[in-house]
């Protein structure tokens, strides 16, 4: 038995330790589409063979309710993942951003106990027994990348063009989803942010450029109590919204750590992943596959 003990992973199961894994986790928008608890179910993005981010997970919830009520799912997703030994990758589409934000802002200084990684069948992990096992504050989360933000909310809430009475619509109205919790509390993990412009059937309704989902002042992170409207360098009746975490043209800042990443100044990308890691969030899913190591 000791011979065969020699290398590290006996080491640290006869220790008692757990080896370090790094998980990319997928937060959905809208409407949902993977089955909540089983972090194997990709339906909301597309191929789960598609190269998304190492050890890649699907933290589904319903995209429905209100963010209040599903967050635990996501925390349920963190607490598997991301605690002990283990790190996290966070990749967020639309009200993914809203769900991550809120989590993290309200819960991210909690006292979380260690899991395993090895979820049942409701997406829920044991506690990691031995030596490695206990409670840490928060998660082990390197950064969060989100493509076509809510955390601003959107104006097609505000005007009802989704005219349904679900949760969740009313959470993305401009000032509600701006002020559900304090953007500013990521706990330090920064947001890198990837707007998209490809507006078109809404674009009325949305100030400044869109993805017909979200406006620039969503997508782009920027800070305040309402939208207002932010473009591209080449749109002369409207501010930029700049690259990084300096403030827009015009003054106004980002939320703390929160960064520009792209900006579709081409105008490529609309809102929508159709199945197949589309839209902005094929621009964001090639960054994070080749940073999420």
């Amino acid at each position: 038995m000791l011979a065969r003990c020699l290398l590290a992973p006996c080491l640290l199961a006869a220790s008692g330790l757990a080896a370090a894994t790094n998980y990319t986790l997928w937060i959905n928008g809208r409407n949902g589409g993977g089955t909540v608890g089983d972090y194997d179910s990709f339906a909301y993005w597309g191929p789960a063979s598609t190269p998304a981010g190492i050890n890649k997970k699907a933290a589904n919830w319903d995209g429905r309710s209100s963010i209040a009520s599903q967050s635990g799912h996501l925390r349920d997703a963190l607490d598997c993942f991301c605690t002990g030994a283990n790190w996290c990758y966070i990749a967020a589409h639309s009200a993914g951003d809203l769900m991550i934000g809120y989590t993290l802002a309200n819960y991210g200084g909690s006292t979380r106990v260690k899991k395993n990684a090895v979820a049942n069948a409701a997406g829920v992990c044991a506690d990691l027994g031995g030596s490695a096992g206990g409670t840490q504050a928060g998660w082990n989360i390197k950064w969060v990348r989100v493509a076509a933000g809510s955390g601003g909310g959107s104006e097609l809430a505000d005007a009802g063009a989704w005219a349904i009475s679900e949760p969740l619509v009313q959470d993305l109205r401009t000032v509600t989803a701006r002020a559900m919790y304090n953007h500013n509390a990521t706990r330090g993990i920064w947001f890198y942010m990837y707007a998209g412009a490809r507006g078109a059937l809404y674009s009325a309704l949305l100030p400044g450029q869109d993805d017909e989902v979200e406006a620039y002042h969503s997508a782009g992170g920027v800070s305040g109590s309402s939208g207002a409207a932010f473009c591209n360098p080449r749109d002369w009746f409207c501010n930029d919204l700049t690259l990084g975490s300096a403030a827009n043209q015009g003054g106004r800042p980002k939320w703390n750590t929160h960064s520009v990443a792209f900006r579709d100044d081409g105008e490529d990308y609309n809102h929508y992943v159709n199945g197949n890691w589309g839209g902005i969030v094929s621009v964001m899913r090639a960054a994070v596959a080749a940073s999420a190591l």
